[in-house]
């Protein structure tokens, strides 16, 4: 004889009765009346053969085939919600926030690799200067820069150390004597206003200028490349625009700024995809890296 279909609403129903231990609190917490819970109740005891709750005038308790029953039902609706969690996990892309020059220039260039790697993985890229609160904004990591001397996030990863160099176009160099064009302005941004000053007292010329900032580096290399001066800046930012000959690298020397690029993750559990993203760009990174690996 075939058996009726499983009556989803009213097992369900029968579980928050058994959670909450009262008709009442079972129907307020599932959104309708009193008497529905009641006939859901009912129809779930007609299917099963049995009595799962003992009435009494002003309260309810489980007869000992419903406590085992709801023990058990328990245990099949946990395994159904991290089914559909996985689910939920493995088919949103992951959101990902990082600093505008870094995204563009480093990360996105990088994705189609990893994608090639893990078709099944989406990875989704905001950007922000601002330090993210994960939870708070619906962000699964985010990469921010961290001063080497300072506490790292936990459970974060590091990625690699923050280098710059100076770039300019090939126009900036015609008619200057010797390898510096001394008169051509400096070009930074406002996010990393004192790149200039450390990459000068350690490997430049002396300069009394000030530099000029933008909201971004990647306006600061735009503004070099059509010839309005000199941009300091990461080495891995500008290596197409290098190699085409756009940009030309005014120094064989690149100097770390004392920062750290680090990937903050979650507390807690990190899902299977984040696991799998954060494992392949601390592998980049390090592939990437100009100095020896040294801890914070």
């Amino acid at each position: 004889m075939k058996r009726p279909p499983l009556p989803f609403e009213s097992l369900w129903a029968f579980r928050v009765i058994a959670e909450t231990g009262s008709l009442t609190a079972a129907a307020a917490a599932l959104g309708v009346t009193q008497p529905a819970v009641s006939k859901r109740l009912r129809d779930l005891e007609l299917i099963m053969g049995c009595s799962l709750v003992r009435r009494g005038v002003n309260a309810i308790g489980l007869t000992r085939a419903g406590v085992r029953f709801a023990e058990e039902l328990q245990e099949g609706f946990a395994q159904i919600q991290a089914a559909v969690d996985h689910l939920q996990t493995q088919s949103a892309p992951l959101r990902i926030r990082a600093y505008t020059t870094w995204a563009l220039r480093w990360l996105i260039p990088r994705l189609p690799r990893f994608h090639a790697a893990h078709p099944g993985i989406d990875v989704e890229v905001s950007t922000s200067t601002a330090i993210v609160d994960l939870a708070r904004e619906g962000v699964d990591a985010a990469v921010h820069t961290v001063p080497a001397g300072a506490a790292p996030p936990f459970g974060g990863r590091r990625l690699q150390a923050v280098m710059i160099s100076p770039f300019a176009a090939p126009s900036i160099l015609k008619g200057m004597p010797g390898r510096w064009p001394s008169s051509a302005r400096l070009l930074g941004s406002k996010v990393r206003a004192r790149d200039w000053d450390l990459w000068l007292r350690q490997a430049g010329p002396a300069s009394t200028q000030p530099p000029l900032l933008f909201e971004s580096t990647t306006l600061a290399i735009q503004a070099a490349m059509e010839g309005l001066g000199i941009v300091i800046c990461s080495p891995s930012f500008v290596r197409d625009e290098v190699q085409t000959g756009k940009l030309v690298a005014l120094s064989d020397i690149s100097i770390p700024t004392g920062d750290l690029y680090w990937l903050f993750l979650p507390t807690g559990r990190v899902g299977e995809a984040l696991g799998i993203f954060a494992d392949w760009l601390v592998r980049e990174a390090q592939a990437e890296s100009t100095v020896p690996d040294q801890k914070p």
